[in-house]
């Protein structure tokens, strides 16, 4: 890990803090409000790759569990960390590695193959963020919901589909953000 890691790590932590500060949309019948701070993952697993992305959100993970507000509506500390919530937090960490192994296995085989195509890429890493973005992550916080709530996982997963064609949205401009700054500015998927 060089200095352009870590601050790759540093920016892509604060990519995602920023994005906790546009306003969050509560949902009445579910704890979960719908936030931009998802994008954050996809984002980071997508343009700086799998080990990189997840330390950023390790680093967003420990400044929670120190209490500064970086959660969208100003929240932090060990109570969002154990609150029903808490399974998206740390579901972001899985979310960005798994979204940058794929664009990583992705990238290195259609270099391999000499194939290239600008929709094929966008298109490619579209599916690295649903996989990553929302599968994992949505794995990750439904069973996290259903275990501190007590609700069942059926219905928590049944909850929180409301929340699947704004991720699907979120994973769109995810995948025309990082292919775009990929070919201005390209950076290895560590």
């Amino acid at each position: 890990m060089n200095t352009r890691d870590v601050v790759l790590i540093a920016l892509f932590a604060a990519i995602t803090v920023a994005l906790g500060l546009a306003p969050r949309i509560p949902i009445a019948f579910l704890p979960v409000p719908i936030t931009l701070q998802s994008l954050g993952p996809m984002l980071a697993g997508a343009m700086i790759g799998p080990i990189r992305g997840a330390l950023a959100h390790v680093l967003v993970v420990l400044l929670v569990a120190i209490g500064l507000p970086v959660l969208a509506g100003g929240s932090g500390g060990l109570g969002a960390l154990a609150g029903p919530t808490a399974g998206f937090i740390f579901g972001w960490i899985i979310a960005a590695f798994v979204t940058g192994m794929l664009c990583k296995a992705w990238s290195r085989g259609r270099r391999a193959g000499g194939r290239s195509g600008v929709w094929t890429d966008i298109g490619l890493i579209f599916l690295a963020c649903v996989i990553g973005g929302i599968v994992v992550l949505y794995a990750c916080g439904v069973a996290w919901l259903a275990l501190v709530t007590g609700i069942g996982f059926e219905k928590a997963l049944t909850g929180v589909l409301v929340f699947i064609p704004g991720d699907l949205v979120k994973a769109a401009f995810a995948a025309l953000i990082a292919h775009n700054v990929r070919r201005a500015y390209p950076l290895d998927l560590k």
